[in-house]
C-alpha cells in the first residue's frame, strides 16, 4: 500500500505539473485544438497536484488516512466518467480517453483495494476491541494459575504487552520496569506481562532484569494483543527515522543491544490498566520506539 500510494503521488504531481506548465501539450498529443481557456485545464492541474501530495501523507500510514485516500479515489474515479459523458455527447474526442488510463483508471483499482482493506481493519477492531471480547480475553491464565480478571478484581493490574525479545526497544522497556518496578507497586497496582514468547525461552531472558518473578501471559498466537486492539506496525511504525535514531540511542549507546526477532517482529506493543475487568487507561504505541512512563500511567489509573 505504501508503494501504490506512493507511486500514485508522484504521477499524480507530474501530471499536474504538466498539466500547470504546458497545459497545450495533451491538446498537441491528441491532436486536438487548442483550449480557448488554457487556466482551467491549469485548475485541472492543481487538483491533479494536491491529490498528489495527500497520497504522498497517506503512504505514511495508509490504513490510517483511509480518508485522504477516499477523496483521491474519489477523484480518480470521478474524472473518466465526466469524460465518457462528454465523449458520447461528442463534445470530447475518444482519443483523449488516453489521458484518463494512464493518470486515473489504473490507479483507481489498487486505490479501491485499500479502501476495502481499510473498511476490513476497521471492523475486526471493533470486533476485538469491544468489551465483551477483552473480557474474554481476561480469562486468560498466568504461569501461577490466576486469570487476569481475578487479578484485576484485587488491585490494579498494569498489562504491559511486549515485543520481541532481540527487540531493543523490549529491552529497554524492561530495564525501565525494573527500575521503577517499586515505585509502580507501591501505588498498589501489579504489573503483568504479556509475551509472544514459549515459558522456557522468556524466564531466563526476564531473569537478566531480575522481572522473572512478575506473573506473565504467554501469547504466541497474539489473541490477546488482537483483543485490546494492538496491531502489527507499518514501515514508518517499525523503521521510520525516530526508530532508526532510538535504535542507536537505546541498542549502541546505551546498551541494550540488538538480536535478532523469533516471534512476530512487527507486532506493536501497548500498555493497560486495568481494575475490575475495566480498562481504567491504555497506552499504545505508535512507533516501536516510544518510552511510556510506566509510574505515571499506574499514578493516574
Amino acid at each position: 500500500m505504501t508503494i501504490v500510494l506512493g507511486t500514485t503521488a508522484l504521477s499524480s504531481i507530474a501530471w499536474g505539473m504538466l498539466l500547470i506548465l504546458e497545459p497545450e501539450m495533451i491538446f498537441r498529443w491528441s491532436r486536438m485544438p487548442q483550449p480557448s481557456s488554457p487556466e482551467f485545464w491549469q485548475c485541472v492541474g492543481m487538483i491533479s497536484l494536491v491529490c498528489g501530495v495527500g497520497f504522498a501523507v497517506a503512504s505514511l500510514e495508509p490504513l490510517r488516512h483511509w480518508p485522504v485516500v477516499l477523496v483521491g479515489f474519489l477523484v480518480k474515479v470521478a474524472g473518466p466518467i465526466g469524460f465518457a459523458w462528454s465523449a458520447v455527447r461528442g463534445r470530447m474526442p475518444w482519443a483523449f480517453g488516453w489521458t484518463m488510463l494512464g493518470t486515473d483508471v489504473i490507479w483507481s483499482i489498487p486505490l479501491a483495494i485499500i479502501l476495502w482493506t481499510a473498511y476490513r481493519e476497521h471492523a475486526a477492531a471493533q470486533r476485538t476491541c469491544s468489551p465483551e471480547i477483552q473480557r474474554m480475553a481476561l480469562r486468560a491464565r498466568t504461569q501461577y494459575g490466576l486469570t487476569l480478571l481475578a487479578m484485576s478484581t484485587q488491585s490494579p493490574i498494569m498489562l504491559v504487552f511486549l515485543r520481541h525479545a532481540g527487540c531493543t526497544f523490549c529491552r529497554e522497556a524492561l530495564s525501565d520496569l525494573s527500575v521503577g518496578l517499586a515505585a509502580i507497586q507501591a501505588t498498589g497496582t501489579q504489573v503483568v506481562l504479556v509475551h509472544m514468547a514459549g515459558e522456557e525461552t522468556v524466564a531466563p531472558f526476564l531473569k537478566r532484569y531480575g522481572l522473572d518473578g512478575l506473573p506473565r501471559v504467554s501469547d504466541p498466537h497474539r489473541h490477546l494483543y488482537r483483543a485490546f486492539g494492538l496491531k502489527r506496525g507499518n514501515l514508518m511504525n517499525l523503521f521510520g527515522p525516530k526508530v532508526l535514531w532510538r535504535s542507536i540511542e537505546a541498542g549502541i549507546l546505551k546498551g541494550h543491544g540488538i538480536g535478532l526477532p523469533v516471534e512476530d517482529a512487527s507486532q506493536m506493543p501497548g500498555i493497560f490498566i486495568i481494575f475490575h475487568g475495566e480498562i481504567l487507561r491504555g497506552y499504545q504505541h505508535q512507533s516501536a520506539a516510544d518510552r511510556p512512563n510506566y509510574l505515571e500511567l499506574a499514578v493516574l489509573s
